[in-house]
């Protein structure tokens, strides 16, 4: 296996003198709480993809699909943020919204619809990032590099996966904009942050990496 590749399976350690102490954060959550969640996510990735480098098995990112890998970030972080702040629970209703609900203020910490708590995605991009609904509410976008499965048949060479952002900011409706599908495309129409909503989302950063070497991908049309 290449040096390069070898050393993909490691994940980037999270730089604790990346967060931003003037963020405007709800519900009693902190920084601290959320590099804890954060730094969780990368000791389980680094346990992971350990195991699978001594199997001699690809990394965990490049076998699962882009947007499930995205939804395991998320999740992860869901489900380790209430660990630390006590101000905050996970919806436990499926598919409820948002993620995190405020502690005890709903049956069972399940609501189908809630207008309070958090909002959380992983994504790979900078900007642009979707859901299924405009919606008012807090949303805490962890922004990832990694790899993906084809990587290599496209000339992306190995990456270790690391938090390079996490964004954060009380989005109204008309932060979001439907789009549409063109043709004959199948894909579940989304809305996404508007642009107005992306920059109030960076001026309340919490946490940003170290400048970091992107996947270089080439070929017209790969994102």
């Amino acid at each position: 296996m290449p040096t390069s590749e070898a050393r993909a399976y490691t994940p980037a350690p999270i730089d604790p003198g990346g967060f931003n102490p003037d963020a405007d954060i709800p519900y009693g959550l902190t920084t601290a709480h959320v590099r804890a969640a954060m730094e969780e996510f990368v000791d389980f990735l680094g346990i992971v993809n350990g195991a699978l480098h001594r199997k001699r098995l690809p990394r965990l990112e490049t076998m699962m699909m882009p947007a499930n890998f995205s939804s395991m970030v998320s999740d992860f972080v869901t489900t380790a943020i209430p660990k630390h702040c006590t101000g905050l629970v996970r919806n436990l209703y499926h598919n409820g919204y948002p993620d995190l609900i405020p502690a005890n203020s709903f049956p069972g910490d399940s609501a189908q619809y809630a207008d309070r708590g958090v909002e959380v995605k992983g994504s790979r991009y900078d900007s642009g990032w979707q859901g299924h609904n405009e919606e008012d509410c807090w949303l805490m976008v962890l922004v990832f590099r990694s790899n993906r499965p084809g990587d290599a048949v496209k000339g992306v060479g190995p990456v270790p996966f690391g938090f390079e952002a996490v964004y954060l900011a009380q989005l109204t409706k008309a932060d979001w904009k439907f789009g549409g599908r063109a043709g004959r495309s199948r894909r579940t129409i989304t809305a996404a942050v508007t642009a107005a909503g992306c920059r109030r989302m960076k001026e309340n950063w919490v946490y940003r990496a170290p400048a970091v070497s992107r996947p270089r991908r080439t070929g017209s049309g790969v994102r």
